[in-house]
């Protein structure tokens, strides 16, 4: 028996490889998962950027609100201007006089105007602050007719229109220029609307006027 082994060694098992179809249904196997995996990452990619411009925006009008309400709680009060007007507000445009109080420092007042451009850009000027009522008057002129040569502040784009309404004698009514500064009639609060290119609802914030 081992002789008859020995002459008649066992057949070794065959050794198949892939033919060519086979490989080329894998390839095109692996391209196509190469493909929607791409899909994917670029979709994501896409998400994100999209995602975080629109992040970068909400925080924009955020500080936008953020800063009005800061001009709107500073709004100077009638002690200081002698029945001179506070505050002048119509669509696309608001102006007002504000305080300026720092440390160490006598209170002094400072004209703040906020204006929508045709490009749909929201821009904020502020003037040197002045204790001077006649260069105050000169500030608030400058502001209203827009030669104002301050540098402005880009707030927000793809503004389509900013509409305002003010609070007094109990009532809101809409804004439709220099509101009076002393007696009845005096403005308590102010309402403001923004509508954004983009978003199908406006944007509403309401504010006190001065520290009441």
């Amino acid at each position: 028996m081992m002789v008859r082994a020995a002459m008649f060694p066992m057949p070794r098992p065959r050794l198949r490889g892939f033919t060519l179809i086979e490989l080329l249904v894998a390839i095109t196997i692996l391209a196509v998962v190469a493909v929607l995996g791409w899909r994917g990452l670029d979709g994501i990619i896409r998400s994100r950027d999209a995602l975080t411009t629109e992040m970068a925006y909400t925080r924009g009008l955020q500080l936008a609100f953020a800063q009005l309400q800061s001009d709107c709680s500073n709004l100077a009060s009638s002690n200081y201007l002698n029945r001179r007007p506070m505050i002048a507000a119509e669509n696309n445009r608001l102006t007002l006089v504000r305080m300026s109080m720092l440390e160490n420092e006598p209170t002094r007042l400072l004209v703040v105007s906020y204006r929508v451009r045709e490009d749909g850009v929201l821009v904020r000027r502020e003037s040197a602050p002045t204790r001077d009522l006649r260069e105050l008057d000169a500030l608030w002129q400058a502001a209203i007719s827009d030669t104002d040569t301050s540098a402005s502040v880009v707030l927000q784009s793809r503004v389509q229109a900013l509409a305002m309404r003010l609070f007094a004698d109990g009532q809101w009514s809409d804004a439709t220029g220099t509101a009076p500064s002393s007696g009845t009639g005096v403005p308590a609060g102010l309402e403001v609307t923004l509508t954004v290119q983009g978003q199908e609802v406006p944007m509403v914030k309401s504010y006190l006027l001065g520290e009441l």
